[in-house]
């Protein structure tokens, strides 16, 4: 080192050399320094080995494991050794063929020197009779499973294990010993005594907090505790049905498209708003299901909007696809036509529609008949079936007209009246039923009167045996057929206080007010509608 040209800007040192500012040691250490990179496998700061891309020691590794070797004579770590050390001495057992350390004294391993408990000799159980195995009071396997003490036997054990059970434990065991099977009774008492026996706390509330199974179902013996601990007043119910509840919420929300999903979730998050409202209120909350049924209607309807009518905004729902969305359901256009004005309201509140399309529409449909019915061309042709064919059956055709005549509008049917045309023939009605507001004939033509000999009572063959027919009168007991204010048939006989028999064309007072059917006079057992009250007999 020549003369001192400076001192060193990092400890201070004479520098000999005139191009450097640091000593000779500060020097050597900047270079070391400068050599050095963080190691991949350690994280230290090391030179690292080109072959190995890591530090001295890191480069160094167990062939087996791969932990590293810090002898450089070493392939194997400490542990490796020593198992491979460990392995090499043992041997084959010849009783069970697995390799360990023998005995001098048995030649066998460890686990075949060491003499087995033996098995208790059976005996016969004391409930069933039969030579078994005993498992516990003097009962076999079998009985002991099925044995109502079980319970009260794991709550014994549990007490004595405990340090400080708790008072409740004997009623809990005696309320799952009676509503539950003895290997589920014992199954929830042994779940207890694992909650009982670990550092938590042992209140009953915190009890049920951990008894509780994450999802959707909280667990059978959960429920056995919160069932227990409600009605003693011991805890809280948990909140399982209401958070069921918004999982359903959410996942009809969820269901709803893209588009239309935010309005629908607002509309959702408002009612559960008007719920806590009202319970806190005091009054009658809207119940979960009332809640997801309407979010479910909501989730149709989208559903209907996005995928019958291509419109992707609620701004563009105009009254004829909320009627036609209403008509998918008939049964259920009430409940649904609610839900929509409920939410078409909030929607137009909230300034996301401008018209409520709903505002116009009425809840009730029409009582009309929807179910399978004739055309007026296969209800003409039954009609002359009834009135023209002879080898009809009275019956049949007695039934088809009262058919017709129920089916028949109820503006129709007061009005019907008769009136005579000429004389009967024998195929061809003698009258017409029409109506004042439509004078033409219309399909009950001719249902007034069924005439002609063949179709009557009277046209009937002598029996067998001799006996004469009825002839020209009507039936004993079929005197007059009559319809009550209630829609119910009614068969009056002469011996009827309430019938009195009329003579032809005689005008009907005030008894004869409900409408029927009655035969004619003698002779001519014509099925006849009653005449409309307004007009004079014909």
């Amino acid at each position: 080192m020549g003369k001192k040209q400076r001192d060193c800007v990092t400890c201070g040192a004479p520098v000999g050399y005139l191009d450097r500012e640091l000593c000779c040691l500060c020097w050597r250490r900047r270079e070391e320094q400068q050599a050095k990179n963080t190691c991949p496998a350690c994280g230290r700061e090391r030179v690292l080995q080109e072959a190995t891309g890591r530090c001295v020691i890191c480069s160094r590794a167990c062939e087996k494991c791969g932990h590293p070797v810090r002898s450089p004579q070493s392939q194997l770590c400490r542990d490796c050794r020593r198992k491979g050390d460990r392995r090499a001495i043992q041997r084959p057992c010849p009783r069970c063929g697995k390799p360990g350390y023998l005995r001098e004294t048995t030649g066998w391993c460890g686990h075949c020197s060491r003499p087995r408990p033996q098995k208790k000799p059976p005996r016969i159980c004391r409930e069933c009779g039969q030579m078994r195995r005993h498992s516990g009071l003097g009962l076999c396997s079998a009985c002991w499973q099925k044995h109502p003490g079980r319970p009260f036997v794991c709550g014994e054990h549990l007490q004595e294990r405990l340090v400080d059970p708790p008072v409740w434990l004997d009623d809990f065991v005696a309320q799952v010993a009676a509503h539950h099977c003895v290997a589920r009774a014992c199954g929830f008492v042994t779940d207890l005594g694992r909650l009982l026996e670990d550092d938590h706390s042992n209140s009953p509330q915190a009890l049920l907090e951990r008894a509780r199974r994450p999802g959707r179902s909280m667990g059978s013996f959960a429920r056995a505790l919160e069932d227990f601990f409600t009605i003693r007043g011991l805890a809280l119910p948990t909140d399982q049905a209401e958070r069921l509840a918004a999982g359903r919420r959410r996942r009809r929300v969820e269901a709803v498209p893209e588009p239309l999903r935010q309005a629908v979730a607002a509309f959702d998050i408002s009612r559960m708003r008007a719920q806590e409202r009202a319970r806190r209120a005091g009054t009658r909350p809207r119940s979960n299901h009332t809640l997801e049924t309407a979010l479910a209607t909501m989730r149709d309807l989208a559903l209907f909007l996005l995928n019958e009518r291509s419109k992707n905004d609620w701004l563009l729902v105009d009254v004829h696809d909320i009627e036609a969305f209403l008509t998918i359901l008939p049964k259920a256009r009430k409940r649904r036509l609610t839900v929509l004005r409920q939410f078409f309201r909030f929607a137009r509140a909230q300034r996301l529609v401008l018209v409520d399309p709903t505002r116009g529409l009425v809840a009730k449909g029409t009582n009309a008949f929807r179910g399978q019915t004739l055309d007026l061309a296969q209800q003409r042709a039954m009609f002359r079936r009834w009135t023209t064919d002879e080898q009809v059956h009275p019956h049949e055709a007695l039934v088809g007209m009262l058919a017709l005549l129920h089916g028949a509008s109820s503006a129709r049917g007061p009005v019907v009246a008769t009136r005579r045309r000429g004389p009967a023939r024998p195929n061809r009605s003698a009258r017409q039923a029409t109506s004042p507001r439509s004078p033409g004939p219309r399909i009950l033509d001719g249902v007034a009167a069924v005439s002609g000999p063949s179709r009557g009572m009277a046209d009937r063959q002598p029996a067998r045996h001799g006996h004469q027919r009825n002839k020209g009168r009507a039936k004993p007991g079929l005197d007059r057929l009559s319809l009550t204010r209630t829609g119910r048939l009614r068969l009056s006989t002469p011996d009827d206080p309430q019938h009195s028999p009329r003579r032809p064309g005689e005008h009907h007072g005030p008894q004869t007010r409900r409408r029927g059917l009655r035969h004619g006079p003698p002779g001519s057992p014509d099925l006849s509608c009653r005449q409309h009250r307004s007009q004079p007999p014909a």
